[in-house]
């Protein structure tokens, strides 16, 4: 680690001296309004192309850049839900000039430039991978306070909530579970397993600036173990001065409070040099006790989020960046939640202290065809947990789990390579990872190091009909003998400019470790289950087979997007848990071995209308199988036969969202979550024998209305309420009292819950 810091300090200290600027005194400046309103946008980006130099409008929709360098450049113009408008500026020494702006919206979004695909700046409809995006206002519309709530409005993605007692959420892409996805934070893979396991319930909503998910395997830049896709989170970076500050106050069932604090403020230097976003949020939840058992079906919670993205350029071909964020969070689950833990009945308690950092280095070139990015990552993870039933006072336990990142990426676009201008792009990466998990009254001890040495190759040959994305992974795993080549391929084909065809292969695998939820300790009829690995385990294949088309349309102004897209994916060895027995402590054993393989296939389909400005609708569904090759055994009950179904994946799942809002001081949002019949496993305990569970289908509504005014010169005041879950959609057979399944979870994650809000802009 301190090798690391010490080749960024002399990087850094070295750039200053070489690459320092003197003023120029060139200056721009001017406003960015809508085409058609001809009212002001608040902060939209502009950027000179291939440089480090970039602002943003203030609320009043005006920009500013100073001391630009002389000469001809392109002034880039982008904003979220905008088209991207892009004009050539000559620069004088000591020139002062007004340029203004009239964008278009973009309402469709296929203008939005995305970084997912192959971390460099893509249009998305140019892209050779579909990237979904995320943006703010989605959160915002549908009251999603954390980054688990967002993720339920995207085709091929369903969020869980897999136990009673603590609330453990995960995100299943195309049917698979959790660890089958890369989770990235900036485009770096610093989420470790073990903060996938609260992780995406952890990162408040006012941290991120947007998501890109891509479904299947994409890019040979990101990990192998994205099987079954990519969500990259972008935290918010400093474009101008800003502050807000926000409240909401959720009353979960209609009486338990659940209060959300949060807090943005961003500050850019005069001479454009440096900027920091600094971000806060606080969240106080009351555990939620459904069917008045005394046992909660959600979980109390108490969470700190603090953190900042800063950068400095250097000059307008190097820039420093910097990201940091701390999360301390509370949470707590099970009965008698004021006693101490070891004098319940059950009880699963974390604290969390988790630290994460990203620092790194970019260079572009004048003639904007040379890129090289440096960057270090690291995770510091501090828990201490209780797992128990019974009154256990054996069932403290603490973990350490630290995870480091180095990587190094260059990029070059080349005029003509073969038969089309192409983009190379080349790489190394190192993932370490080091965890100790100790249970001193179970005698138990996981000291666990794991590192993985990745090189990477991929080319895209890019016209604007034809991409063909071609790339490599090598990924030598130190638990896995061979090295491990994944190659990747993706085609887009636009035979016309409303037409976007794409195919796609990939491969990936598993790593045989994979502690994720293996440390987290359900409680089964009164014991605690422990997984543990089969001493053969092999780490997991995988195949994965994409194409989809992207149709675009405009019925006079009415604006059309549809996306229908297949997907199949084979996995070899799949992982399977299966009881086992008791261990010395009688604590029930789950083992992690090695299942025949499995198939996973299905339809996601996509669709947004926009009649006007005043109003949008975006929905999507989900059709897929998920089954094993061969049956398999998950029970000892001899009256339930191997299964080929996989648990917990309905058949049929999807979203819908629809905006209005009246002359941009009125809004009003709708919005609604699908989630069909599954199969789920219930273990004895409340029941007397395992049983396998077809459960109902679910509709899950929910409805917001804010009003925006502005209370003085260049702020803003919004207020807002709404239901979320309106009619009550919800679970109404848990099991109860001491001897229960917490993990016979399903449905939505929230009953009927009524919020209220407010928030500041300045």
């Amino acid at each position: 680690m301190k090798k690391y810091i010490m080749i960024f300090i002399f990087i850094f200290s070295a750039s200053v001296k070489l690459f320092s600027q003197n003023g120029t005194d060139a200056n721009i400046f001017g406003h960015v309004i809508d085409k058609t309103t001809k009212k002001h946008i608040p902060y939209v980006t502009l950027t000179l192309k291939g440089t480090t130099v970039g602002t943003a409008t203030d609320l009043s929709g005006h920009y500013y850049l100073k001391n630009l360098p002389e000469g001809e450049h392109v002034l880039v113009v982008s904003g979220m839900g905008y088209k991207t408008v892009e004009q050539v500026v000559e620069l004088k020494r000591g020139e002062t000039q007004e340029i203004n702006f009239e964008i278009e919206e973009d309402p469709i979004m296929l203008a939005t430039v995305v970084v997912s695909a192959n971390r460099t700046e893509t249009k998305r409809k140019e892209a050779p991978v579909i990237v979904n995006v995320i943006t703010p206002l989605l959160f915002e519309n549908t009251n999603s306070v954390t980054l688990a709530q967002g993720l339920n409005f995207q085709p091929g993605l369903r969020v869980e909530t897999n136990c009673q007692n603590c609330g453990f959420q995960q995100v299943r892409i195309n049917g698979l579970d959790g660890p089958y996805s890369q989770i990235l934070i900036d485009s770096r893979p610093v989420f470790s397993a073990l903060a996938g396991v609260y992780g995406i319930e952890q990162i408040p909503a006012n941290m991120i600036e947007r998501v890109e998910v891509l479904r299947g395997g994409g890019s040979a830049l990101f990990g192998s173990n994205a099987i079954a896709g990519t969500i990259n989170i972008i935290t918010k970076e400093p474009k101008s001065n800003s502050l807000s500050v926000s409240n909401t106050t959720n009353l979960t069932g209609g009486s338990t409070a659940d209060n959300n604090l949060s807090l943005n403020a961003s500050l850019v230097s005069e001479d454009m040099k440096t900027g920091v976003v600094l971000f806060g949020a606080s969240r106080d939840r009351d555990g939620f006790d459904y069917d008045g058992d005394g046992f909660t079906e959600i979980a109390k919670l108490d969470s700190k989020n603090l953190g900042l993205n800063a950068y400095y350029n250097v000059n307008i071909h190097h820039k420093f960046t910097m990201e940091y964020h701390t999360i301390n969070e509370f949470r707590r689950g099970g009965n008698l939640l004021d006693e101490p833990p070891h004098e319940t009945d059950i009880t699963e308690q974390t604290e969390h202290n988790i630290h994460s950092a990203n620092i790194g280095y970019d260079f572009s070139s004048t003639d904007y065809k040379h890129k090289l990015s440096v960057y270090l990552s690291g995770q510091l993870i501090d828990r201490k947990s209780y797992y128990g039933a019974q009154h256990d006072v054996n069932a403290y336990g603490k973990t350490d789990d630290n995870t480091l990142v180095q990587g190094i990426q260059y990029h070059f676009v080349m005029d003509t390579l073969g038969f089309m201008p192409a983009q190379l792009t080349l790489g190394q990466e190192y993932t370490y990872n080091e965890m100790t998990d100790r249970m001193p009254g179970y005698d138990r001890l996981l000291n666990q190091e794991v590192n993985t040495k990745s090189l990477f190759l991929q080319n895209e040959w890019k016209n604007a009909k034809l991409s063909i994305l071609l790339g490599v992974r090598l990924d030598k795993h130190n638990l896995i003998k061979d090295a491990i080549f994944s190659p990747r391929l993706n085609v887009r084909y636009s035979p016309t400019l409303f037409i976007g065809l794409r195919a796609g292969y990939s491969t990936g695998f598993r790593a045989p470790q994979a502690f994720d939820e293996d440390l987290h300790i359900t409680a089964v009829g009164g014991e605690v289950s422990i997984i543990r690995l089969a001493p053969d385990l092999k780490e997991e294949r995988s195949n994965t087979v994409n194409f989809s088309a992207d149709f675009y349309n405009a019925f006079g102004a009415v604006q059309t997007n549809l996306l229908v897209e297949g997907f199949y994916t084979h996995l070899k060895y799949v992982f399977l848990l299966e009881k086992i027995g008791k261990d010395d402590q009688d604590n029930l054993l789950l083992e992690r071995r090695n299942g025949s393989g499995a198939v996973v296939k299905g339809v996601n389909i996509e669709g947004k209308i926009v009649p006007n400005r005043s109003l949008q609708f975006q929905m999507g569904a989900t059709f897929q199988k998920s089954t094993y090759d061969e049956p398999e055994v998950w029970s000892d009950n001899e009256n339930i036969a191997p299964q080929r179904r996989m648990f917990r994946t309905p058949d049929q799942y999807g979203y819908f969202t629809a905006n209005y809002s009246m002359k941009d001081k009125l809004n009003f949002s709708l919005s609604g979550i699908y989630t069909g019949s599954m199969l789920v496993q219930h273990f004895a305990g409340f029941i007397p024998e395992d049983a396998e569970v077809v459960t109902p289908s679910f509709f899950d509504l929910s409805f917001k209305m804010a009003y925006n005014f502005k209370p003085a010169l260049n702020t803003r005041l919004q207020l807002n309420a709404g239901v979320q879950n309106i009619f009550n959609s919800y679970q109404n057979d848990f099991d109860q009292g001491p001897f229960r399944d917490s993990g016979y979870m399903y449905g939505p994650s929230l009953p009927r819950t009524f919020f209220a809000g407010l928030k500041f802009s300045l």
